[in-house]
């Protein structure tokens, strides 16, 4: 068989029907040619479409809108907005010439995404997106929060005892987790380790950089480039970290959304009844507050926020980043800044949990798809959707919230031909407890305050627990933002039990591991419903040097993955007296449904951290590090990380079983392709069903050759769950009956 003949091209039957007609060879050389040409499946064919929609309409406005990234100065209409580069230049010179050029300023350059945050005139935002260094041209749009009986209903009592005032067993100890969300209160009981020290071991309020930075810029002033270079252990550096720093601070989250969270991934709170114990009660916190007093942020705050876990990653052992925050974006994954920085941080070796959303229904209670909000559309995070446990341990009653934002992603992109591609990935990766959840609440030294959200919404104050002492009060709250730190404190215990996973690989046990809701589809549900002993018991029977060996190049294809004297455990799971079957399913690049074994007992190339796949598009990133110095260790601060299409390779080995045939074509009707239910689609898989590859998944300068699930665009009802910037709206923090 000739390697041509190997290939099925993944495309949009409408669009490429005459090439669907070509002779493989020919089909082939025709898609690398228009890869060579630069023609991927992510450029713009215009400036004006490299400018995010949003932004447009603001600069045809007839008079300038109110939103906050738009202000006129001195008669001329100015906007802050995020330019994101292809450029393999970390500094961006060239770039930040032209944005001065054009009478505007730089405020911040950025390691996570190759990008300036910056003001301009609105009149040259088009002319800077002719550039040929520029890939897309952002607002500077707000974000927001997307808003024990959790260890019991997730699994994670079945890996620990408690006795004696301490746990036994994996309890996340040394692994550290980094909440970029309204604060985390440092000195409430559920934030302390068993000598009575807060586990919260840094805390930066990235809100103090803004548009004008730490470094002392002015608000809305043309003229200045304020992107210096922060190497490690500079004055600039020193200044930098020091404006930023807001460790113990009494006052750090007085919307009391990120304490929240913080104590479902990692709370300890076996002290009182009810326990309000998270998944990893003893996994170390890094608070990095992006939202403000009111649970609202800026872009550029959030991508300057994982800039800061990027960067200490290594020197804190950073290796979990909760994202229950959102932006409002119609770009696809390959530009949208927020997605951008987000896998990069990926690619630096952290796992990256988000929230999917709380758009699910509309505001007559019917179910919405296309929903899921950004980064949560980004292929390499992990998505999680939200589920209501009835308030039980039990897992036969559970089910997915209707707030729950429903896939497939929606971002979209113009071709070379001005046409609209839409992403269409399968979206979330799974459902976790989101559902009246208890946890942490804020209060300030002297008890007087409580948060925004306590105070505004009287509902989640826990009756009991909302009046005592001071750093012990408890509230309830409901959300994908509840439900995706459930899924971190749940990475940080697969990591203590085996530090040598890789983030897309812990993405994939998590999947194959989960449990599946009956009666919910893929675009509900994703693999089914969290299952914690599962996914650590899977953990614990691979290698422990996977990530070093794939960082040195030691490990190639197919590869043994086992650790010694090592077997994969039964596909199957028993919790609080229960056994359920493993959904044995895992999405790959967003519309390839895979199985088998062979995934986890060889490796296969897509674990490597370093690349992105989505659809048709493949996209590998270099991370670069600060060089050795007096003071500074070698491979350990991030200097800049690009990303670039990838080059051929194989992304998955033979053997491994192929389940998107199973699931057919989508039809809603039919309940086929994206809507097959999960449960039915991994019974089949139990059974023996599906397609053993036997040639895997070959990539070629970026572009995956391999048939997925088609998405129609008519499967869609709601082209967006946001009227404005948030991923939650305010009912689903009251939970569903």
């Amino acid at each position: 068989m000739s390697t041509a003949s190997r290939y099925i091209v993944l495309i949009e039957r409408r669009a490429l029907a005459l090439l669907q007609r070509l002779p493989a060879a020919l089909l082939l050389a025709a898609l690398l040619l228009a890869t060579l040409l630069g023609f991927g499946p992510a450029q713009a064919q215009t400036a004006q479409s490299k400018v995010a929609r949003d932004l447009q309409n603001v600069i045809a406005a007839p008079t300038t809108p109110k939103v906050n990234w738009a202000k006129d100065v001195n008669g001329i209409r100015f906007v802050k907005a995020l330019v994101v580069s292809n450029s393999t230049d970390p500094d961006l010179v060239a770039l930040r010439s032209a944005v001065m050029g054009a009478g505007g300023s730089v405020y911040l350059r950025y390691v996570s995404v190759s990008a300036l945050s910056v003001m301009v005139p609105a009149n040259q935002v088009y002319n800077l997106a002719a550039r040929s260094d520029v890939q897309g041209i952002s607002p500077n749009r707000l974000t927001a929060r997307t808003s024990s009986h959790v260890e019991y209903a997730t699994g994670a009592m079945n890996l620990r005892t408690y006795a004696n005032g301490s746990y036994t067993g994996l309890d996340g100890s040394g692994v550290g987790i980094a909440i970029l969300d309204s604060g985390v209160m440092f000195n409430h009981k559920n934030m302390l380790d068993a000598a009575g020290a807060s586990r919260v071991k840094r805390a930066v309020d990235m809100q103090r950089v803004g548009d004008a930075t730490a470094l002392g810029v002015k608000d809305w002033v043309p003229g200045v480039d304020a992107s210096a270079s922060l190497y490690p252990g500079s004055p600039t550096m020193a200044t930098y970290e020091s404006k930023i720093a807001n460790d113990q601070y009494n006052m750090v989250d007085k919307y009391g959304h990120g304490s929240h969270v913080a104590s479902v991934a990692a709370g300890s709170g076996f002290y009182q009844t009810p326990d309000s114990t998270g998944i990893a009660p003893n996994a170390n916190l890094y608070d990095v507050k992006v939202l403000s007093d009111s649970g609202f942020g800026q872009l550029s705050d959030v991508l300057a926020g994982i800039d800061w876990v990027i960067y200490h990653a290594k020197e804190y052992n950073i290796r979990v980043m909760n994202l229950s925050l959102a932006a409002d974006s119609t770009e696809t994954w390959q530009t949208d800044p927020l997605a951008r920085a987000a896998r990069s941080a990926v690619a630096a070796g952290i796992t990256v949990v988000v929230a999917g959303g709380n758009f699910g229904k509309d505001s007559l209670g019917r179910e919405r798809f296309g929903t899921v909000s950004s980064p949560g559309h980004d292929p390499s995070v992990i998505t999680v959707g939200s589920i209501n446990t009835k308030g039980t341990n039990a897992r036969s009653d559970d089910v997915v919230n209707q707030f729950s934002s429903r896939g497939p992603t929606r971002g979209s992109y113009v071709d070379t031909t001005g046409v609209r591609r839409v992403d269409n990935l399968l979206k979330p990766d799974l459902v976790a407890p989101g559902n009246k959840v208890i946890g942490s609440m804020w209060t300030d030294k002297a008890g007087g305050l409580m948060p925004w959200l306590g105070g505004t919404y009287t509902q989640l104050p826990h009756t009991t627990y909302s009046k005592s002492a001071i750093a012990t009060r408890l509230m309830w709250l409901s959300g994908t933002s509840i439900s995706a730190p459930a899924v971190a404190g749940t990475v940080a215990l697969m990591l203590q039990a085996n530090p040598g996973l890789t983030p897309p690989l812990i993405k994939a046990i998590l999947q194959y591991s989960a449990q599946p809701i009956v009666g919910a589809n893929l675009l509900q549900q994703g693999a089914g419903m969290l299952n914690v002993d599962g996914a650590v018991k899977m953990a614990q029977a691979l290698r422990t040097d996977i990530a070093s060996a794939i960082g040195a190049g030691t490990i190639t294809a197919g590869a043994n993955l086992l650790a010694a004297g090592k077997s994969l455990p039964a596909p199957s799971t028993t919790a609080n007296g229960q056994s359920f079957g493993w959904s044995r399913l895992v999405v790959l690049g967003g519309r390839q449904l895979m199985s088998g074994t062979a995934l986890f007992t060889q490796y296969q190339p897509l674990w490597d951290p370093r690349l992105a796949w989505g659809g048709p598009a493949v996209r590998r990133n270099t991370v670069t590090y600060w060089p050795a110095a007096s003071g500074v260790p070698a491979n350990t601060f991030v200097r800049s990380i690009v990303e670039v299409p990838a080059p051929n390779t194989r992304l998955v080995t033979s053997t491994v079983v192929s389940a998107t045939s199973l699931a057919g074509t989508t039809s809603r009707n039919a309940g086929t392709g994206a809507y097959i239910p999960t449960a039915t689609l991994s019974g089949w898989l139990a059974s023996g069903s599906g397609i053993v590859l036997s040639e895997g998944i070959v990539l070629s300068e970026g572009i995956v050759l391999s048939e997925g699930i088609v998405l129609s665009e008519g499967i869609v009802l709601s082209e967006s769950g946001q009227t404005g910037v948030s991923s939650a709206d305010d009912s689903s923090l009251l939970g569903e009956p």
